[in-house]
């Protein structure tokens, strides 16, 4: 089955499924845009830094710049967007011209661009949710400050030995691989569900310094005993959660000394990999909380996450309870 004919299908899931098809079907063509920019780079002159960063500080590359171009673009055109939020942008994008628009979007237009240039894998993330105030008025930044619960879709474009795009609709997950030769994405993993028990965990150790008790205490579980887990880190959130997704396992960037609220942010990273792993089955935290149960206060709002499989989760979770019971 195509993605095209997917997304038709699921739009019987929703009253004025129209709207939402047309804007998938929008992410769809704007993905496979940036997957030919990402597979020639060096051909089009798009290695290396653009000599400029964003608000997160993160250094742009020529690719991140391209792509949210791209991206803003291609949304705009769909005619189902009011407003846009991009890891790219100070503020956020609002669309004027689109008023009666039901939906608003935050993406992340190249997660792991720090890796363009070693060839490593790449992506994009997106997360849909409705518009919160009536159709026809003037979009406002509240409407994109929703909790995770509230999305209505999410998914990401990992661009890699293959292109696939991850999308969950709130009925469970499903992976399309982009099939060169005919220019389609083609299910490829129907109804994905992430395995229950994992012996692969994710982090940057090169931080171990900085982290807090329950983040060393788990870790050191992991490492231990007779049948110790794999470490697999490859510094690309999208690359790192994939393989969490398909393999199992858990993927973890906690709040530590030197990013006291974590790295990743809440809007266009962290809620929509959440949302996606809790359709696959799986569970996603801050330790202490569920994601997507944060209410965002502001448009780059960085948060810690554990997520991957429901019962490593679940471990760390009680290390941190752990912590902060009163000691008898």
């Amino acid at each position: 089955m195509t993605l095209t004919r997917f997304i038709t299908l699921e739009q019987r899931r929703f009253s004025g499924g129209g709207n939402l098809t047309n804007l998938l079907l929008g992410i769809q063509t704007m993905v496979k845009v940036v997957n030919n920019f990402v597979r020639a780079p060096g051909m089009a002159g798009l290695y290396g830094g653009a000599g400029s960063s964003n608000v997160t500080g993160d250094n742009q590359q020529k690719l991140d710049v391209m792509s949210n171009n791209v991206l803003i673009n291609a949304l705009r055109d769909t005619g189902e967007v009011a407003l846009m939020v991009s890891e790219e942008n100070d503020e956020p994008i609002l669309v004027p011209e689109h008023p009666e628009a039901k939906y608003v979007i935050a993406f992340d237009p190249l997660d792991g661009s720090s890796n363009i240039d070693a060839n490593v894998s790449i992506g994009t993330i997106f997360a849909i949710y409705r518009r919160t105030r009536f159709e026809g008025e003037k979009p406002d930044v509240s409407e994109i400050l929703q909790r995770g619960s509230n999305l209505v879709a999410a998914g990401y474009a990992m661009y890699g030995s293959a292109t696939v795009l991850v999308l969950s609709t709130g009925h469970g997950v499903n992976s399309f691989t982009l099939d060169d030769h005919i220019g389609e994405f083609i299910l490829t993993h129907e109804n994905l569900k992430i395995k229950e028990e994992c012996n692969i965990y994710s982090i940057n150790e090169g931080n171990s310094q900085y982290w807090d008790k329950p983040t060393a205490d788990f870790v050191a579980s992991c490492k231990a005993g007779s049948k110790p887990w794999s470490a697999r880190y490859i510094g690309s959130m999208v690359s790192d959660i994939h393989r969490s997704l398909i393999k199992g396992g858990i993927f973890m960037y906690p709040a530590d000394q030197k990013a006291k609220k974590g790295k990743l942010r809440l809007l266009y990273e962290v809620a929509p990999m959440s949302f996606i792993m809790e359709q696959a089955g799986g569970k996603a935290s801050t330790g202490t909380q569920r994601v997507l149960d944060i209410q965002p206060t502001e448009i780059h709002e960085r948060c810690p996450v554990f997520l991957g499989s429901a019962a490593a989760v679940a471990a760390v979770e009680k290390l941190y309870a752990a912590q902060s019971s009163p000691k008898p």
